[in-house]
């Protein structure tokens, strides 16, 4: 019986010459990533460029195949580079540039500030990675949540306050009791600043040469610089300390990038970024946002 050779559509090569692609490949395919010594599910676009222009296409099943590697190690910038070259080994004569682009949410159990329990926090990341002439190239972006307390609103909330009391104590002698009493009833709270869940979004472009993502330690460094992290489980302990927290950690969208800024240019490894930070405002109806860049 005569066996029919499977027929290649892709490595055909057209009688005219056509344009060379920037991207060709897959998105959105499922695959699991060990990363922090967690699962995560991740989604991954692979592809390579197409700069043969006399070649139809690539061969996407080899861009499928060679991500099984990333299956069975920890994830690392070698790991990822080693799956890129063998994007271009398997393309050669086709490709100059691999790409691997990585998405999930890594889970972190997170302490509660003064009681023992704790919980999980899901943190997007993003890792874009490419390989061409000029090299190894690697972005991580990140996205972490926070609380930010308006310092004008708390100033004002004071103001009313204070008004309250010179009303409230004029002309009377002060009696240390009444004041206890007076701070602890409605009137000694008149006022609230307002507060906002908040986002900040960091855009890193890392050192391809480390051996280790700084995920978790960039994360860790950003939430210390905001100083008020969104919480998980809390007890009422938990949560006066975090009130504290937004008492004493007053910012406006200026102040949380430029912590985050000064924080991240002393992350050994981190050559540049940008960063986005996104007050949800609880007083208007729109967004209050600051950027700013650096680059080593």
């Amino acid at each position: 019986m005569t066996v029919l050779r499977l027929p290649d559509i892709a490595a055909q090569i057209s009688a005219q010459a056509q344009p060379a692609l920037d991207f060709v490949g897959m998105q959105q395919i499922a695959l699991p990533i060990l990363l922090d010594g967690k699962p995560m599910d991740c989604r991954v676009d692979a592809g390579v460029s197409l700069d043969d222009v006399s070649a139809r296409g690539i061969h996407m099943s080899r861009l499928y195949l060679a991500l099984e590697a990333l299956e069975h190690q920890p994830l690392s910038l070698s790991a990822v580079q080693r799956v890129l070259h063998q994007f271009l080994d398997s393309h050669e004569g086709l490709s100059q540039r691999a790409y691997l682009n990585l998405r999930g949410e890594l889970l972190l159990k997170r302490p509660a500030l003064v009681s023992p329990l704790a919980g999980w926090k899901a943190y997007p990341v993003t890792l874009n990675t490419r390989l061409d002439t000029t090299g190894f190239h690697v972005e991580l972006q990140l996205t972490l949540g926070y609380s930010s307390t308006c310092p004008c609103s708390a100033a004002l909330a004071r103001q009313l306050i204070q008004q309250q009391f010179v009303d409230d104590f004029a002309g009377k002698s002060l009696d240390h009791a009444d004041i206890i009493a007076w701070l602890d009833s409605s009137r000694g709270i008149l006022a609230t600043p307002h507060s906002q869940r908040s986002e900040a979004r960091l855009q890193l472009h890392l050192d391809p040469h480390q051996q280790r993502l700084p995920i978790r330690h960039v994360l860790d460094t950003a939430e210390a610089a905001l100083g008020t992290a969104l919480q998980t489980a809390v007890k009422r302990a938990d949560e006066q300390a975090f009130a504290l927290a937004n008492g004493q950690n007053l910012m406006f969208c200026e102040d949380a990038a430029r912590r985050l800024h000064q924080a991240l240019r002393q992350e050994d490894g981190v050559q540049g970024f940008h960063l986005e930070v996104l007050h949800a405002e609880s007083l208007h109806a729109h967004d209050a946002v600051a950027r700013s860049s650096w680059q080593r």
